[in-house]
């Protein structure tokens, strides 16, 4: 089989053409009358200057189109595969709020404490649960104040992950007189974030899909209801699996005090485990929580339980590079012709 890896490169025809049409549309031919012909010196440079004069735009354009021919990267494919899988569409949906920056999912090592936020401790879960699912569509979807697609469904993993570690709680800003002016993100929108993974997830060919949900706070802004997304996607056939971070109460977060030094402050967060278990119950998912890592492992092996869709995926092995058989050629035309221009015309265009 034969291909262009970058297709795309052909649109550089585009201006070679505009390029050839107008060099030729300057080119008006014109005559002066002169009689006595045999006054005319009887040489050859003339005659091939003439030649040159008409050859060389065409051996520069020919050169230059057979270099992008050459950058197009043709390819003939001498194995190939076709690999079927049983996969899930999942979107995973991550709170970035204000209150994941609690420290309250904190380990004691032998060491000292490790510090670790709730976003950390939810990436370093949801980085886990992609590495057990390598043959599924996974996305991701973060919400604050404010629902984001940070990457569509896909089966690119390492991807998918290096995007994951992009999320991070958005910085407030604050105004002169000390208020924050971007309050509104630091709060949370559950509906309007199930809401828009659930619009991810309308079109996608799994038969099984579902939303894993994970957040550590009670809804407080956003334009659609909870209850209301949640009966959107019982309506779309997608379930949603919620996982609780953390606990209610007083937990722990890193502040500075009135000389900048951190320093370890007390807040009250709370967790709103009933809403997430009635979205739950609503779409015919489960909650759990993330206290320890055996949340993870309930909700890994609920989801192995559900129906996969086979997938058929051609994956590309092997190939043969053509463009050197386009290149070389390219140069050497355009090299010849440079070389030609300047003999014979005294200059290099």
């Amino acid at each position: 089989m034969f291909r262009f890896a970058y297709p795309f490169a052909f649109l550089l025809l585009i201006p070679l053409g505009a390029a050839a049409w107008f060099v030729y549309r300057r080119r008006v031919r014109q005559a002066l009358v002169f009689s006595p012909l045999h006054r005319i010196p009887r040489t050859g440079a003339s005659t091939v200057r003439l030649v040159a004069a008409t050859v060389m735009p065409a051996v520069f354009l020919a050169g230059t189109a057979l270099c992008i021919l050459a950058l197009a990267r043709p390819q003939r494919v001498l194995s190939s595969s076709r690999r079927t899988s049983d996969v899930i569409a999942i979107q995973m949906v991550i709170d970035v709020s204000g209150s994941m920056q609690a420290l309250d999912l904190s380990t004691r090592t032998a060491a000292g404490t490790d510090f670790k936020t709730r976003l950390d401790a939810v990436k370093d879960t949801f980085a886990d649960f992609v590495r057990r699912r390598p043959d599924d569509l996974i996305g991701l979807v973060t919400f604050g104040g404010y629902a984001s697609t940070r990457a569509p469904l896909t089966a690119d993993h390492p991807a998918l992950l290096h995007s994951l570690k992009g999320v991070e709680i958005p910085r407030p800003a604050q105004k002169p007189d000390g208020t924050i002016a971007d309050r509104e993100e630091l709060m949370t929108a559950v509906g309007d974030a199930l809401a828009t993974a659930c619009a991810r997830l309308e079109t996608a060919e799994a038969k099984s899909r579902i939303v894993v949900l994970l957040s550590d706070g009670e809804s407080n802004t956003g334009i659609i209801r909870p209850k209301d997304a949640a009966e959107a996607a019982k309506k779309l056939g997608i379930k949603v699996y919620t996982i609780g971070v953390g606990t209610n109460g007083r937990a722990p977060f890193k502040g500075r005090d009135m000389f900048g030094r951190e320093v370890i402050e007390w807040a009250n967060v709370t967790l709103d485990e009933e809403l997430l278990r009635d979205i739950a119950a609503t779409t015919g998912g489960r909650y759990f929580n993330v206290r320890d890592p055996k949340g993870l492992e309930e909700t890994v092996e609920a989801i192995d339980k559900l129906e996969k869709t086979e997938v058929g995926r051609t994956v590309y092995e092997q190939y043969d590079e053509l463009f050197c058989a386009f290149l070389f050629p390219g140069m050497a035309v355009l090299m010849a012709g440079l070389a030609a221009n300047a003999l014979v015309a005294g200059r290099l265009l």
